[in-house]
C-alpha cells in the first residue's frame, strides 16, 4: 500500500505537442520500499498548481516573519 509520493530532484520535462509536464516522483509504501514514477499534469493543471505554490510560499513566508514574498 502507497504511504506518501514525493518529488525527485531532477529536471521536469515538458511535451509541447502533448501539452504535458513530467515530474520524477518517488513513491513509498507503508513497508518501507519506495519506486520511482512519473507525475504527469496538463499545462492546466501547471498552472493551477503553479497559483497554489506561489500563495503557499507566500504564507509561509508571513509565517516566518518575512513579509511577503514578490
Amino acid at each position: 500500500m502507497i504511504s506518501h509520493v514525493t518529488p525527485i530532484q531532477r529536471d521536469v520535462t515538458y511535451d509541447h505537442r502533448a501539452q504535458q509536464m513530467a515530474m520524477p516522483v518517488a513513491v513509498h509504501h507503508h513497508s518501507g520500499s519506495k519506486e520511482e514514477s512519473i507525475l504527469v499534469l496538463t499545462s492546466d493543471e501547471v498552472e493551477l498548481y503553479s497559483a497554489q505554490f506561489d500563495r503557499v510560499i507566500r504564507q509561509r513566508a508571513t509565517a516566518r516573519g518575512e513579509g511577503p514574498a514578490r
